[in-house]
């Protein structure tokens, strides 16, 4: 079974899910440097083949990690997290997008990001 997250846990967990998307966000952007001014240039000054390959690589990592600690990741450009959660005795996902400050928001499990309210 998934792991569900008390809003207190998914909180606790909070500042390093802010702290990897930090460098997350940074990986995201010299990769895609680098893959345009190989495509436009033939070549980037943040590196080859190989710095993708190892950008792709801690990307990966960072996601694997999140993944194992039951967090669901629905997007990487921007960062969106959904931590598994009940309220009320419904099915809800606490809910945390890249330029957030802090864990606001839910969504019923069904509805996803367009269902996203504030927290009471």
């Amino acid at each position: 079974m998934d792991r569900i997250f008390t809003l207190d846990e998914a909180r606790a967990l909070l500042p390093a899910v802010i702290e990897d998307a930090r460098e997350l966000i940074a990986a995201r952007a010299d990769l895609a440097e680098i893959a345009y001014d190989r495509e436009n240039a033939g070549s980037s000054p943040l590196g080859g083949l190989a710095e993708m390959k190892a950008i792709e690589a801690r990307i990966e990592e960072t996601l694997s990690r999140w993944i194992g600690q039951g967090i669901e990741i629905k997007g990487i450009a921007p960062v969106l997290v959904d931590f598994p959660s009940v309220l009320e005795g419904v099915s809800v996902r606490l809910c945390w997008v890249e330029g957030e400050t802090q864990l606001g928001w839910y969504h019923r499990t069904e509805l996803g990001f367009p269902g996203r309210r504030p927290l009471p």
